[in-house]
């Protein structure tokens, strides 16, 4: 049975490490406002696009006051890689069996091109200073996804 998580749900916590080695505890952030993205492949055209939009939109999202968190199923290098490609200003965290992603839900099937497979989703979990989600995309649209996120943000 998949999980689902939803608005006032508390966000399971995780330990994981990002692009560096340095180890991202969701409790590290207690009384900040975390922005958990999960996407599919770093450096393909549409996980590209959402790192993209938030490292755009990451002093307007910082100024809300929120963190940023990318997570995929990719190595540190691959991460490392991604990052430097595209100058991005926030932590990859590397959730390579994807344990974290499957206690989000977004670990699962997925549609694309019409063909069925299993892998990870591009989804979003906002989550208040006080570990409860306040936002959840189960789908986001990658171009645009930076906006919406600092939307929620300033809406929350």
């Amino acid at each position: 049975m998949p999980v689902t998580l939803a608005k006032g749900d508390q966000a399971p916590d995780f330990q994981l490490s990002d692009q560096d080695g340095n180890v991202h505890n969701l409790a590290d952030y207690e009384g900040q406002t975390v922005v958990l993205y999960f996407y599919p492949r770093d450096d393909t055209p549409g996980c590209t696009k959402q790192a993209c939009s938030f490292r755009d939109d990451m002093d307007e999202i910082t100024a809300e006051g929120a963190v940023v968190l990318g997570v995929s199923t990719d190595s540190a290098e691959s991460h490392q890689q991604f990052r430097d490609k595209y100058e991005l200003n926030f932590p990859l965290l590397v959730d390579t069996d994807a344990e974290v992603a499957t206690r989000y839900g977004a670990w699962g099937e997925k549609v694309l091109y019409g063909r069925k497979s299993i892998g990870m989703t591009r989804a979003t979990f906002v989550i208040g200073p006080d570990g409860v989600l306040t936002k959840v995309w189960k789908r986001a649209k990658a171009a645009e996804h930076g906006k919406a996120v600092l939307k929620a943000l300033r809406t929350a």
